[in-house]
């Protein structure tokens, strides 16, 4: 009788204290002091920052004695120099915490410059590749409170950042354990006014989290758990809460499920970002929507290695006859339900970019842990199908 114990081993890491439900953002001030904050410095994206639920975050901190700056030249895909700005602005300043308000972009770029705040090395020092993460300081990143206002990313709960590279072109993964917010304001009015192409967007980025830790190989049942609960909200509220924009319900049970996939996914992820990755650095689609695009494709090519997952995944979420086919075409439905277009044409890539973006896509830090090992040449084959839109 063998021994398959030897594979049952990992590393899991949980996410942080997180205050959800409708009307908690009257808690950031407390949960900036919480984290001794006196000065922090809010980071979100220009189209927020004018916005009344930003000057009344900004003023509600002042009410309560803590003075908060406001930081909010950044791009959707967040840039090296957006990160360099950010710091000028925070020790210009005076800051002593970071605000990371929005969606992944916003999230994204706080996170990192609260990190690079303390540090004398490049951001690129500390990509996500072997333990480069310790050659940071530690003890000089400042602290974060996250505000998620979009149901996508989970970015609020993740100990990294996505930051494109703009000389490379190439978006890098920056890590570092104390990315991780020390609290979570998940406020799901603050999404309301999403409107519908982003809220369909963004939850199929969730969907995309979930469904790529569900599938990714090696030994951890709580992240594939919270996998599969995260891919049920994502079917029973996502079409909700794209129909219903003001229903409190459906928005909060989608900024959950963003907080499972982010959580999930260090479980792994696969060839949905692996492509979505540079396919954004090039052509600066947006993340989400890349997902929802590649995403049957990528189911079709994992099959082999998928399949009997598939079947136990489409009866946990009671489909129809539970089967690799029946998820499959739960998902064919529901992107066209959601008017998510079909193949990467229809989002403006361009086939004669294929080889590069499968030569990216292979070296892709989330490539690794694709169920079907990975190469140029089956990765090529696979943009092709989602330019041509040929599923099976």
């Amino acid at each position: 009788m063998s021994d398959d114990s030897a594979a049952l081993k990992g590393n899991w890491g949980y996410p942080t204290q997180i205050l959800f439900g409708a009307g908690r953002i009257k808690n950031l001030a407390e949960a900036c002091k919480s984290l001794g904050m006196s000065r922090p410095l809010l980071v979100t994206d220009p189209g927020l920052a004018g916005l009344p639920m930003v000057t009344a975050a900004v003023a509600a901190n002042a009410a309560a004695g803590l003075p908060t700056g406001l930081f909010s030249d950044i791009k959707s895909n967040p840039v090296g120099r957006n990160v360099e700005d950010g710091v000028a602005v925070f020790k210009a300043g005076g800051h002593d915490g970071v605000i990371a308000f929005g969606g992944g972009s916003g999230l994204d770029a706080g996170k990192a410059i609260a990190f690079m705040a303390g540090q004398t090395r490049s951001i690129w020092d500390f990509e996500d590749v072997g333990d480069n993460w310790k050659a940071a300081d530690a003890d000089a990143i400042a602290p974060i409170v996250a505000v998620p206002t979009t149901a996508g990313t989970g970015s609020e709960v993740g100990r990294a950042s996505v930051i494109l590279d703009e000389d490379s072109h190439i978006k890098k993964i920056i890590f570092h354990p104390k990315f991780l917010p020390g609290v979570v304001i998940s406020d799901p009015e603050l999404t309301v006014g999403l409107p519908p192409h982003i809220t369909a967007a963004t939850g199929m980025d969730a969907l995309a989290h979930c469904l790529e830790a569900y599938c990714a190989p090696g030994y951890h049942p709580m992240a594939e758990g919270i996998a599969v609960e995260g891919m049920r909200l994502v079917k029973d509220w996502l079409p909700t809460a794209v129909a219903e924009g003001g229903n409190l319900q459906a928005r909060a049970h989608m900024l959950a499920a963003a907080s499972m996939g982010a959580t999930a996914f260090q479980k792994g992820l696969g060839a949905i970002h692996s492509l979505s990755h540079p396919i954004g650095a090039l052509f600066d689609t947006h993340h989400g929507l890349t997902n929802a695009v590649v995403m049957p494709y990528v189911l079709a090519f994992n099959r082999p290695a998928i399949e009997d997952k598939m079947v136990r995944l489409a009866a946990w979420l009671d489909l129809p006859d539970p089967s690799f086919e029946s998820f499959q075409a739960w998902v064919l439905q529901m992107r066209s339900d959601l008017k998510i277009p079909h193949s990467l044409a229809d989002i403006g890539v361009a086939a004669e970019r294929g080889a590069e973006i499968a030569e990216m896509a292979a070296v892709d830090p989330t490539a690794p842990t694709n169920p079907v090992p990975l190469d140029p040449g089956n990765l090529k084959t696979l943009f092709d199908r989602a330019m041509s839109g040929q599923v099976g």
